[in-house]
């Protein structure tokens, strides 16, 4: 048995996501990109690939791990390029994204040999987080003047419109499509491709995906244009635990257990949003709040119900542990960093990957 905490990466379940994601390819047209932001694990990407077209990425590492680790198509996008960066960027990518006129103006000529798009902000999104926002006021995130967006289509041939977050109602999805279809409509004529980013949860249950993939072949259709999604979440969820072990358990008005894990450093996503981890199946009369073990007083999981008393060296799974976790996972506190291990289709689980002290001194200087 493996050493807690790790990652633990289920084939069986990441492949449902994937079958998921090659039916609306199939039924749609469209095409589909993991987004590395969420999910860089590329020890998983063997599997993956068959499902996929290609990754979308947020930096220069991100394009150049999704040109060297997946293959197919990689388009690259940034808040912001540098000069220090942009040759070898370009050198990875299929396409680029531009955030901006200024971007793209500043850097076309050295893109000119792969395809160029640039970022639209229709001002509508999903998002129940100001946090995570794209349509938030003052928003960075992409152009919004269809005017000024005329004066430089000579120098693009595509677009990409994110204004989804863990949308899960297709009628709304549906809206706000129509809604960018109104605003920027002309500009959509005259493009060969528009990506709609990801945060849209099609691989949920009891998600619409025939009448996801008739609305994308539809507008696809009505444009003449290559949709690309990026899905992120969608790709990986359900599919990941974090395994961890109570440390010490107390008491103190009510029924602690300090895990040996940390919200901060290896889910930094709950205390961010300020959400509660799952775990499941989260019935029974011992309600217990599990606490992670750093030094931060809010290092708090959230508070669960089992069946029984939870006693030192019980193990405990987290669930939905993949997305915006291990790209994310830090050495705060020096809390030892989960290692990463796959459960194979045959039941059989395999270590990936183990962090070590040297690990965590190399990280610093």
């Amino acid at each position: 048995m493996l050493s807690t905490p790790y990652y633990l990466i289920d084939e069986a379940r990441l492949l449902q996501n994937m079958e998921k994601i090659a039916r609306l390819r199939e039924k749609s047209g469209a095409k589909a990109l993991l987004a590395l932001k969420c999910f860089a694990t590329w020890s998983a990407f063997d599997l993956m690939r068959p499902y996929m077209d290609g990754t979308t990425s947020s930096s220069l590492f991100e394009v150049r791990l999704g040109r060297e680790k997946f293959g197919g198509e990689t388009h690259a996008y940034s808040v912001a390029y540098g000069d220090d960066e942009i040759d070898e960027v370009v050198s990875h990518a299929d396409k680029i994204i531009f955030n901006s006129i200024g971007q793209l103006q500043r850097f076309a000529d050295k893109a000119s040999g792969i395809r160029r798009g640039l970022r639209l902000n229709p001002q509508v999104s999903s998002s129940s987080f100001d946090l995570a926002d794209p349509a938030r006021p003052f928003s960075r995130l992409g152009e919004w003047d269809v005017a000024r967006v005329e004066t430089v289509m000579d120098r693009i041939s595509g677009f990409m419109i994110h204004n989804n977050c863990e949308n899960s109602d297709f009628s709304l999805f549906d809206r706000m499509l129509a809604q960018i279809e109104d605003r920027f409509g002309s500009l959509l004529k005259r493009a060969e491709w528009v990506s709609l980013g990801g945060g849209i949860h099609f691989t949920g249950e009891n998600y619409p995906l025939d009448a996801f993939a008739e609305r994308l072949k539809a507008f696809a259709g009505r444009y003449g244009v290559q949709v690309f999604l990026e899905p992120g979440e969608a790709s990986i969820t359900k599919s990941t635990t974090l395994e961890v072990t109570v440390l010490d358990t107390l008491f103190n008005g009510k029924h602690l257990a300090i895990v040996d894990s940390s919200i901060e450093a290896h889910m930094l996503d709950l205390l961010i949003y300020r959400e509660s981890a799952r775990v499941e199946p989260n019935t029974g009369p011992h309600e217990v709040m599990l606490c992670g073990k750093s030094c931060l007083a809010g290092d708090i999981f959230g508070t669960f119900r089992f069946e029984r008393e939870l006693k030192v060296g019980d193990r405990i799974s987290i669930q939905d542990a993949a997305g915006y976790t291990m790209v994310k996972k830090n050495w705060f506190n020096g809390v030892k960093m989960p290692a990463i291990a796959i459960r194979q289709r045959d039941g059989s689980v395999r270590l990936v990957r183990e962090f070590t002290y040297a690990d965590y001194e190399q990280s610093l200087s």
